[in-house]
């Protein structure tokens, strides 16, 4: 997955929910609650659930536990497998890890974190992570990928999920637009946006669009387009009741609240007053609520851990030098950030730095680029050390 860096371009050219307090939930097994949850999304559920560790990522970390030889990092790696961590729902065939990650139990104090991430013409301002559909395919997209969720989700009523709706895909919209690549997604991408909202808003769900983060859509020229983009989708799909934001930061690096910024001192920083996620979820999460769209967030700091390593602030691509960052926590110390979740697995490749592969992207081979790396969501062994090295605070 990638983060543009078009926004500075695009300048230069221009509480969630808990089960329903009338039917009040009894822990009873591992496989769920009692009885079925109904989330509250106009409150924080991260206050009332743990984000789960699903057993996907806990697999592949525990094979990369047992490749270390350091009996410290071996530890500290162990430790990783017990952190929740959202399960990426990336193809189609990937739909297949849904119900194997809800058969190992999803403890009725947990919350099943799941990325949606399929829309035709997928990432459509990168070669590394693009997508499997074609422009053209939301049919597809409807039929063989929403439409199979939804009814496993409504299989497990007992059981709460916290969706991010389509990293990258909006913002896209907003900072690429000249991309003729991205002319022929915007169509797809806003139906299938909407769809996505519309079908999944079921009472055992919370959901998250994506807002890219504050070096994306931060830039003054881009918050406004931005919230109304968003909101736009937010309201073709019919204002869902279980939406309750935006998620932030996704496979990111921006810090939470470091002050001054990474890229404060940058000779363009004085037209991008979001120089870290927290004032971006505040000040996008303003203009969100002047364009009529729910405004809370969820902010990805699995791998911000370490800062400064950046040459520009559109680097995307395994960023070397990285550590893991803050723990999942809803202790956030602002009103409109739910909580701190791990939305991007650590250890899992943004793509890769071979030049002669045909999903080969240069942000992969610039300089602060990690090298060598596999292909995009194929595992590094190496990468994850160095953020369990790195990690911040330590684990």
């Amino acid at each position: 997955m990638k983060f543009s860096q078009s926004a500075a371009l695009a300048f230069a050219a221009t509480t969630l929910a808990a089960p329903s307090p009338t039917t009040p939930q009894k822990p009873r097994q591992a496989g769920g609650c009692a009885s079925a949850v109904t989330l509250d999304a106009s409150t924080n559920v991260f206050r009332q659930y743990k984000l789960h560790a699903n057993s996907f990522y806990r697999a592949e970390v525990e094979a990369a536990v047992e490749q270390i030889s350091d009996s410290s990092l071996k530890a500290a790696a162990a430790k990783v497998a017990d952190i929740g961590t959202f399960l990426w729902l990336d193809t189609i065939a990937n739909i297949a890890k849904l119900e194997p990650a809800l058969a190992n139990g999803v403890p009725c104090e947990n919350i099943l974190g799941l990325v949606i991430y399929d829309l035709p013409g997928r990432d459509c301002a990168a070669k590394a992570s693009n997508g499997e559909l074609k422009v053209g395919e939301l049919n597809r997209y409807r039929t063989e990928y929403i439409d199979k969720i939804v009814p496993i989700l409504k299989a497990h009523p007992n059981t709460a999920f916290a969706l991010v709706i389509e990293p990258d895909s909006l913002p896209n919209l907003v900072t690429n637009i000249d991309l003729q690549t991205c002319q022929d997604s915007a169509s797809g991408y806003r139906d299938g946006v909407a769809y996505a909202l519309r079908q999944l808003n079921l009472p055992n769900v919370v959901m998250y669009m994506d807002a890219g983060h504050g070096g994306w859509l931060g830039w003054d020229a881009n918050l406004k387009p931005g919230a109304e983009e968003l909101a736009s989708a937010y309201k073709a799909a019919g204002s869902p009741k279980q939406f309750r934001g935006i998620s932030t930061n996704v496979a990111g690096w921006n810090a939470w609240d470091l002050t001054p910024g990474e890229f404060s001192t940058s000779a363009d920083a004085q037209y991008n007053q979001c120089q870290n996620e927290k004032l971006y979820v505040e000040k996008f999460g303003a203009a969100l609520r002047t364009a009529g769209m729910p405004n809370h967030a969820i902010v990805d700091t699995g791998r911000s851990g370490v800062q400064g390593l950046r040459h520009e602030w559109g680097n995307w691509c395994n960023v070397n030098g990285a550590g893991f960052g803050r723990r999942p926590s809803a202790e956030t110390g602002s009103e409109l950030a739910d909580a701190f979740v791990w939305i991007k697995p650590g250890g899992e490749s943004d793509g890769t730095s071979d030049a002669s592969a045909v999903r080969y992207d240069s942000f992969c081979g610039r300089e602060d680029a990690y090298k060598p790396s596999p292909e995009a969501g194929q595992w590094n062994q190496a990468y994850f050390e160095m953020l369990l090295r790195n990690a911040k605070p330590a684990l």
